[in-house]
Order: C-alpha cells, then structure tokens, then sequence
C-alpha cells in the first residue's frame, strides 16, 4: 500500500504536465478522425497505448530520480559537510543550488554553535563534580572534628554544626545528582527494601536536622517489601524530608512527619504516603509542585524554596518506575505518595 500512496502523490506532483500531455493527445486524436477516418481506430488505440508507456515511464524515472534525492539528502542533514552539499547539489534541479548552498552553510553554522554549547556543558559538569569531591574534604575534615572534639563544644554549638554539616551534605548531593541527569549510564541496583525499616533508617542520618526543627516522626501501617534502588530511593525520601523541613521550620509549634504504608487492593501496588502538617500548597500551585524551578506564589514556596528538590525527585522517581501523587489543602499540610511496582518474581521448576 505504500507504493500506491507514493506513486499517487507523484502523480499529483506533476499533475499538470500529465494533464497537458493528455489534452494534446486528445487534440491530435480529433485531428486523426478529422484527417484519417478510415483508420482512426488504429491510430488512437496507437496515440492512448503510446500514451499509457511514457506516462508509467516517466513516473517510474521520477520515482527513481526521487529515492536517491530524499537519500542523498538524508545523509545531507545527518552531516551537512561540503562534500554531501555537492553531492545534493548533483542529483537536484540546478533551480534549487542556491537554496541548498543557503541550507548548507545556516546547518553548518548551528552545528558549530551546538558543538561549542557541549564542549562547554561538559566542562561544567566536569567541574560541577570536581568541585563536589573537593567540597567534601572540609566536611569530611568538620565530621572528624564533631566526632572527635564534640566534648570540648557546648551541646547547643555541637548541634547546629550537625545541623549547618547535613543540610551542606544534602544540598551537595542535589548539585551532583542535577548535574548527572543526562547521563547514559546509571549505576542502579534493584533489590527488596523493607519500605518503613528503610524510612527509619533515613531518618537515623538526619536525626540532627530533624531534631533541630523539632520534628516528630510517625510510622503508620504494616511493614511491607519493595522492590528498588537503596541509593535512589534514599534520595527520593531525602528530598521530600528536606522540602517538609523548608516550610515548616519556624511556622510550626508542633512539626509532625508521618510515613504510612498502604496496599492498593485493586493493583496490589503498595503506597508510602509523606504526610505533613505545614502550611499546604494552594490548588492552584499543586500540579507544578514536580516542575523544574517552580517554587509557587503565596506563603513559604515563594521565600525558602528553589523549585530544584522535588523536580529531582520526579526524575529519580521515573528512573526507578515509582508513580508520584501529591495532595494538599492550605493550612493542612501536604501528602506526597509513592506508588512502588509490583513485581512479580519468576518461578523456578
């Protein structure tokens, strides 16, 4: 059916020559039953045949003239050199060289503009890493000094420098994990996760931050097994602890983050719902939450947040197949889900 299609659309393309070569040969085949009438049959089945084989032939030069243009210029735009250019240039009409000659040089030109904007995205994100490596010496140096000489310093300055220490740490792990996003290699490694033992063992690494917002931690619901990357889910749990933490830091005289488990009886998807009692989102703003740079318009969003942590998330998420759902109501705080795959382990005979 293809063929069809093209050898119709080259028939509409040239439509008009066909209908002028038709409409001469029906003016020479009045003149054959004005001049010939004793042999008009003979010579119009000749003039329709005659006809009928230069119609066919041309359409099939046409078509073959076609494919190696569309082919030619196809490794034209692949890589548009001077050598491809001429080549283009040979099998075309010499009416369309200029205009090749013109594309030629506007796809060159982009091409020299393209290459120099990835050499230089390159060398940002190979400094982006550099400098997170070497940021990390300092800290490495300040965790050595808070584990060694935590008794020389009073208990108030020894918590805020955990608290100035992990919140550095975190904002580092953003700043590597953004610049690693268009990579084509990630290093995942997929294994069953005690989903709330796992929580809590977030939670245990930044107990210090927690306790200096004087949160309180709930876990609700049954213990359940998932199926995920440790590192990444990490990040995911991180990331929405620290997004609770911005809004409702000094906002909040009793901060409550609660973690439940669920199991959807219909898919039989299990769920962790993230659940706050800050401020809340607006309706408005709540499906943009996920979106690059979006830090909302009213209340906390605007003045604390940078609109990068939940958009990570949202790649993390879709990276390890976890379905992401958010629900808030202002001054209700907000809940964030997590909707892990089930997967199905084979059976072994």
């Amino acid at each position: 059916m293809k063929w069809i299609k093209r050898t119709y659309d080259y028939f509409h393309a040239y439509k008009f020559w066909f209908l002028m070569l038709i409409t001469t040969n029906l003016l020479f085949i009045f003149l054959a039953w004005l001049a010939y009438p004793e042999t008009f049959q003979v010579l119009v089945t000749l003039m329709i045949v005659y006809t009928l084989a230069m119609i066919f032939v041309s359409v099939f030069m046409i078509m073959r003239k076609q494919k190696l243009i569309e082919t030619t210029f196809q490794d034209f735009l692949l890589e548009p050199n001077e050598a491809n250019e001429e080549r283009l240039c040979e099998v075309s009409p010499k009416t369309h060289w200029s205009y090749i000659h013109r594309l030629g040089n506007t796809l060159r030109s982009y091409q020299l503009e393209l290459n120099a904007q990835v050499i230089e995205l390159v060398d940002y994100e190979n400094y982006i890493e550099g400098w997170v490596h070497e940021i990390k010496k300092p800290l490495s140096l300040m965790t050595l000094v808070l584990d060694n000489r935590s008794d020389e310093m009073s208990p108030l300055v020894r918590q805020r420098l955990f608290h100035v220490r992990n919140q550095m740490l975190g904002d580092i792990e953003r700043i590597l994990f953004f610049a690693r996003l268009g990579a084509a290699h990630k290093d995942y490694f997929f294994e069953h996760l005690s989903i709330l033992a796992f929580c809590k063992e977030t939670i245990e690494n930044h107990q210090t931050m927690l306790d200096e917002s004087r949160f309180e931690i709930q876990f609700v619901g049954e213990e359940r097994e998932i199926f995920s990357d440790r590192k990444g889910l990490a990040f995911i749990l991180e990331q929405v602890i620290f997004n609770s933490m911005k809004h409702i830091s000094g906002n909040q005289d009793h901060p409550v983050l609660t973690f439940e488990t669920v199991n959807d009886e219909v898919s039989g998807h299990t769920i962790l719902h993230i659940r706050d009692n800050g401020p809340g989102v607006v309706e408005e703003d709540l499906p943009f939450i996920f979106d690059k740079g979006f830090t909302g318009r009213r209340g906390t969003y605007t003045r604390q947040t940078t609109g990068i942590g939940l958009f990570l998330v949202s790649k993390m998420a879709y990276d390890l197949a976890i379905q992401l759902d958010a629900k808030s109501e202002p001054g209700s705080g907000m809940c964030i889900s997590l909707v892990f795959p089930t997967v199905k382990q084979k059976s072994t005979i």
